[in-house]
């Protein structure tokens, strides 16, 4: 680069990116990714949580404590998938 010529903004960067057509992109340095049997679903998508009261029967809560230690988030996925069954 000499002395006259200037470093595009980000924006132009940006805007040049947009008008590259796929099949101009090189992709020889990244390998397609054929197998997902590893990945993670989820991973970094966390929905946001709100705490709540909530009166739940004394022998559930005791049953969800007895067999999680984390078993407010049991509870929640137990709400969870009821929630998609019913979609």
């Amino acid at each position: 680069m000499n002395k006259t010529e200037t470093i595009p903004s980000v924006e132009e960067q940006l805007e040049a990116l947009k008008n590259i057509k796929d099949e101009d992109i090189d992709f020889s340095d990244i390998p397609e990714l054929l197998d997902w049997s590893s990945s993670v679903r989820g991973k970094f998508y966390r929905p946001i949580k709100k705490p709540v009261s909530l009166r739940i029967d004394a022998d559930i809560l005791e049953w969800f404590k007895k067999h999680s230690p984390q078993y407010q988030t049991a509870i929640n996925t137990v709400l969870r998938q009821y929630v998609h069954a019913q979609q």
